[in-house]
């Protein structure tokens, strides 16, 4: 049986990044001391740990920041929160701001993360030698130093360039003039993650310690080198000519302005050495098998989200507190309690439109058989009879069935319910608008992947194979157009999710290097849906602009019958284009440091 390493929170009491106290000289008494740290292997567990916690549990998207939770997927174009108090709401109404707690604390998490993981690379070497043997040392410094470069992988994908602190702690007792640090040059501060990265990877296990899912491996540390270089090779960063003037204070430029096409070569081949190296004795992309072909494939995109440690799982924090159940579970009023849920994180009809029908196409293309007019008896892949259903949602391929819930829909989790439990989303439906203002769908959808079957704790998946595919298949494309493991691999995704791959009947091989690229991108927005992809890769492509500004449509949620199931207009979006594509630096950290340059429009 697996075993999942459990995150230990709130063992430490960890000093702020600006603090004038002495690292971990707060610690409380009956907690840890620094003093006590390394002197048993219990404790420098405990310690290692502690760093383990900054991995962010973005099953707790509800309340951004808890955990290090994201505002991903709501401040995406692919959901939306009914609740107000949900960041995410800040950021696409364009009201977010440089001063916003949110944004401090997302800076002073990951650095706290980074100066304990250096602390504890510096000082593992002093562990009890009776207890904590060399073999163990070198393990555990291997997962600090890994996890020390995530830290600043989630910092510069969401910053840009960020203050490089180097291999040793900050000792916060330096004089003032050199705690301040300027920005490091993003092409450097990627240089730095790769390298250790590498480093971590010479001496991390291919399987984690005792069976503890959760901890770093060989496979965690080359599946992120992919992604930062894919990163560092994106339009954003690479050649991003709006960037070409943001310098520091000594005229250092942080971007390159001159797009460096090898960047691309660079992140095609670390994932082509991931797939070499561990697919598929370690890594596979998950099957589940089942006389229905549709089935099997419904199943397989689904479970892999929800069967902790699959064998497609690379990244996960491990045991993680859940509140995507009770947001991605319909009201439900009048049913048992465990078919109920808030119901309002919603899946924007954008998202709706996107997975492709049946047969592959999308639903523009006039061979598809999509309509939107009228209703057919359909039997969806989870369900146990046919039911009366918009023929928008009718013969959509099986990951549509996984992600999105839809009016008239047969819910997941019956609950022993004597009557059947259907997700009524109608104005006077068990969970329209008549029922609760709160508790109910922004769109008239909720998002259906990830639900599982129960809200208890579990892994919160970070990064799974079908995401070094994709990165290899774009950054393929982008550097090598044309190589015959481009297609290879974005059929091994349509393949296994149950619809025709390219060069089958009617669904012809992409004919240059554009439309490949619009080919994975796509793929990219529907197999990743929901998995806080889309935020960053809109951005890194540069294409936000267009695709998180503007309108934003669901059902008509003031309506019951036909007319339920009519375009509305949900609210219209706010993007930026000359500041909304890095989070500001924290405004506290410039008013301190003036040497810290703020992000462009900040």
């Amino acid at each position: 049986m697996k075993k999942a390493i459990w995150i230990l929170c709130g063992l430490l009491v960890m000093s702020s990044l600006n603090s004038c106290k002495n690292y971990l000289d707060q610690v409380p008494d009956d907690v840890l001391t620094i003093d006590d740290i390394f002197k048993s292997k219990a404790n420098t567990d405990k310690f290692l740990a502690n760093i383990y916690s900054t991995v962010p549990n973005e099953l707790r998207q509800r309340f951004v920041v808890t955990q290090n939770s994201g505002p991903w997927t709501a401040a995406s174009d692919e959901a939306k929160y009914t609740w107000d108090f949900n960041y995410a709401n800040n950021m696409t109404a364009g009201v977010w701001s440089r001063t916003d707690g949110t944004i401090q604390n997302f800076w002073n998490n990951y650095y706290r993360g980074i100066r304990n993981a250096s602390y504890f690379i510096e000082n593992i070497d002093q562990s009890n030698a009776y207890e904590v043997t060399d073999v163990m040392r070198k393990t555990y410094k291997a997962e600090a130093r890994a996890l020390r470069a995530l830290y600043y992988f989630y910092l510069v994908r969401s910053f840009g360039a960020v203050p490089i602190l180097g291999e040793s702690y900050l000792d916060l007792n330096s004089p003032i003039a050199e705690l301040k640090l300027p920005r490091t040059p993003f092409d450097d501060c990627i240089t730095f993650i790769v390298s250790e990265l590498d480093k971590a990877y010479q001496d991390l296990p291919y399987e984690p310690i005792s069976e503890e899912y959760g901890r770093l491996t060989k496979g965690v540390a080359k599946g992120y080198k992919a992604e930062a270089l894919l990163l560092a090779a994106s339009p954003l960063f690479n050649g991003n000519t709006a960037y070409a003037n943001l310098k520091n204070v000594d005229g250092t430029a942080l971007y390159a302005s001159v797009n460096d096409p090898n960047k691309w070569r660079l992140a095609a081949t670390a994932a082509k050495e991931f797939i070499d190296e561990f697919v598929p004795r370690y890594y596979d992309l998950y099957k589940v098998t089942d006389a229905n072909p549709f089935r099997a494939a419904y199943l397989s995109c689904r479970n892999v989200m929800t069967a902790d440690w699959n064998k497609e799982w690379i990244f996960a924090r491990s045991v993680s507190e859940n509140n995507t159940q009770y947001d991605r579970t319909p009201k439900h009023v009048g049913f048992p309690s465990g078919a109920q849920g808030g119901g309002a994180l919603g899946a924007t009809q954008f998202m709706v439109d996107a997975y492709l029908m049946a047969n592959g196409l999308p639903i523009n293309d006039a061979n598809s058989g999509y309509s939107e007019q009228g209703f057919s008896n359909y039997q969806a892949p989870y369900d146990v009879a046919g039911r009366t259903t918009f023929n928008m949602y009718v013969n959509r391929e099986p990951r549509f069935y996984v992600g999105i819930t839809y009016s008239g829909s047969y819910w997941l989790n019956q609950s022993n319910s004597s009557t059947v439990v259907l997700s009524l989303f109608n104005y006077s439906g068990n969970s329209g608008r008549s029922q609760s203002t709160s508790d109910v769908t922004p769109t008239g959808y909720t998002v259906r992947k990830n639900v599982g079957a129960n809200g208890n704790n579990r892994g919160a998946l970070l990064l799974r194979l079908a995401n070094v595919y994709l990165n290899y298949a774009e950054a393929l494309n982008e550097g090598q157009p044309g190589d015959a493991d481009i297609l290879k691999y974005v059929n091994l995704i349509r393949e296994r999710a149950g619809i025709p791959v390219y060069g089958s009947a009617n669904i012809p091989v992409p004919s240059n290097q554009e439309a490949m690229r619009e080919a994975i991108r796509r793929e990219r927005q529907i197999e990743l849906a929901f998995e806080n992809v889309r935020f960053f890769d809109t951005r890194r492509w540069k294409i936000a602009e267009q695709t998180h500004h503007g309108a934003v449509y669901g059902m008509n949620l003031s309506a019951d019958g036909d007319n339920f199931f009519k375009r509305t207009l949900i609210e219209n979006r706010v993007f930026n284009k000359d500041r909304d594509y890095l989070f500001p630096i924290p405004n506290t950290e410039v008013l301190r440091n003036e040497k810290m340059i703020q992000n462009p429009g900040w």
